[in-house]
């Protein structure tokens, strides 16, 4: 392909934790599968901005702000600065990539170590671009300071373009927004709308704040005009009123990362955004797919017995559904695969679906996991993989 070589090159001299070896596998299933003659763009994966964090607050504008989260973060960790939660998918380090990454011995180059140890995983697993998103600040939609969020996105989003980005090609980004401030996220898409690697924008969905507050019909306005996708990445909060009578983990995790994404777009369709901004394109990622399906009956259903509540539809919520765009992780991959087939035709997955690893999670998908789906066409698989997000971020390739 045009930015990686079929076979990484390891540093012999590196001890210890080594990010490309360590998806050795993940190497050899692409080599099996030919997956270096296939595009494969990831639209949804991460890094861990708190290796960086000292380095990202001295971005923040605000210097009472910057003190204060410097001072929080010397005595009390990052975790106290971004509203940590206990137990957050805690494995009992039976995945070293989340103690060790860390670690990691990387030689000095002229491109930040962030960079470096990206590339190492994006070869390994055949991926051309990577869209990276930061991982713990996907709590700050619930921060009791609504100025903090607005400070930290700031701070990362700087961080980000200035020495990320301009680092690797293969390197973008749908940057943070501050959704808590509707009038900072307006201005955060007019500052950073033409930015060189910026391919559109992210909204942490857990959340309180509606999609159709009145408030943010400028920023989307704005975004159809730059013609960028806006993204709502799911994400759970076990302090949720709802989502905290359960007990476990699994069961936080596997509702949390549908509920909020689901209530968004129940809000999106309903009150009418597909019509006042017919060609805003709208991303739903992290939440798997087998909600959508559901969903879509669920508000058709109900839509033919209430028509009144929603006047400003023209057609089926299902229909104006199955024109947003929808990432692939994590798919669920159930014993009946008649489901999962019949989910990706309610979706149009041929036109509508974007791949995604959710790498370095533990719930990662390799790019196999959608070229091995016997139901698809070899050009579908092409299409999923890296086709679709060439043709909705307006990818140079």
């Amino acid at each position: 392909m045009l930015f990686r070589s079929s076979t990484p090159q390891f540093d012999q001299t590196i001890q210890g934790f080594h990010t490309g070896e360590h998806l050795a596998n993940a190497r050899k299933q692409a080599d099996e599968r030919n997956l270096d003659d296939v595009l494969i763009v990831d639209v949804d994966c991460h890094h861990y901005e708190t290796d960086n964090f000292a380095e990202i607050l001295e971005y923040i504008e605000d210097p009472v702000i910057k003190q204060s989260a410097i001072n929080t973060y010397s005595y009390k960790g990052a975790g106290a600065v971004l509203y940590d939660q206990p137990g957050y998918q805690d494995l009992g380090g039976r995945i070293p990539r989340y103690m060790e990454r860390k670690g990691e011995s990387i030689p000095k180059t002229d491109r930040p170590r962030e960079v470096e140890q990206t590339l190492r995983w994006m070869n390994a697993m055949s991926v051309d671009i990577a869209c990276i998103f930061p991982t713990p600040m996907l709590f700050m939609g619930l921060h009791p300071q609504h100025e903090m969020e607005v400070a930290l996105a700031r701070a990362y989003n700087r961080w980000f373009t200035e020495k990320v980005l301009p680092s690797n090609p293969r390197i973008r980004t749908m940057l943070y927004l501050p959704f808590n401030d509707p009038e900072a996220t307006y201005q955060m898409v007019k500052e950073y709308g033409k930015t060189p690697g910026v391919i559109g924008f992210m909204v942490v969905s857990t959340r309180y704040k509606p999609v159709n507050d009145n408030a943010f019909m400028k920023t989307y306005e704005l975004l159809e005009d730059l013609n960028l996708p806006l993204a709502f990445h799911a994400s759970y909060h076990w302090s949720d009123q709802l989502i905290s009578m359960t007990n476990r983990f699994i069961t936080a995790h596997a509702l949390g990362f549908v509920l909020f994404n689901a209530v968004h777009c129940s809000n999106w369709v309903i009150n009418g955004l597909p019509e006042r901004f017919p060609k805003l394109k709208v991303i739903w990622i992290e939440s798997g797919l087998a909600w959508v399906p559901w969903l879509m009956q669920r508000l058709d259903n109900d839509y033919r017995m209430r028509t009144s509540d929603a006047p400003a539809l023209k057609k089926l919520p299902s229909e104006y559904m199955r024109d947003m765009y929808y990432t692939s992780q994590p798919m669920e991959m159930v014993n009946n695969k008649e489901a999962l087939e019949l989910t990706f035709k309610m979706i149009k997955a041929d036109t509508q679906l974007l791949y995604s690893s959710d790498y370095p999670h533990y719930d990662m998908d390799l790019p196999s996991t959608i070229w091995d789906l016997d139901f698809l066409s070899e050009q579908s698989k092409r299409n999923i993989l890296g086709l679709n997000a060439k043709r909705i971020f307006n990818l140079d390739i």
